[in-house]
């Protein structure tokens, strides 16, 4: 990432961890405060606030999708039964309280608000990509 060069500020770095902590809602409330000062954003606070806005809706959809395609697919006989074995293996408590599609969202986002705190970039597959393409000028 040559494109990045300026260190970011312990503000900058405190609010884009907590961005993901919110999912994206802290994130966006800085991007509201820096719309009424004026402020220019730099190129790490745009590429974490906006990776994790995108991680959020990303991830909502994904959910309702997820959930509209095994509601539909319950219905089908067969194949009903294997959607409820993989339903209640996916959300039965493996860690602790906490399921397997849990621990994997809470190891996510606990990596990006932990690098995003250090001063990272914090890279997703495709989803980085994404972001990069959009935040970086030329």
């Amino acid at each position: 990432m040559s494109g990045y060069s300026a260190k970011p500020y312990m503000i900058e770095r405190i609010v884009a961890a907590l961005s993901y902590i919110t999912m994206g809602f802290a994130g966006f409330i800085w991007l509201i405060l820096g719309l009424f000062t004026k402020a220019q954003l730099r190129q790490f606070m745009q590429y974490h606030i906006f990776q994790s806005i995108f991680i959020a809706i990303a991830y909502f959809l994904l959910s309702m999708i997820l959930g509209f395609l095994l509601n539909i697919l319950s219905f089908i006989p067969f194949i009903n039964k294997i959607v409820a074995q993989l339903t209640f293996f996916l959300n039965t408590p493996v860690f602790g309280p906490y399921s397997l599609i849990q621990a994997v969202v809470y190891a996510i986002i606990l990596y990006l608000a932990v690098t995003s705190f250090m001063g990272q970039y914090s890279r997703i597959p495709y989803i980085s990509d994404i972001i990069d393409q959009n935040v970086r000028r030329y």
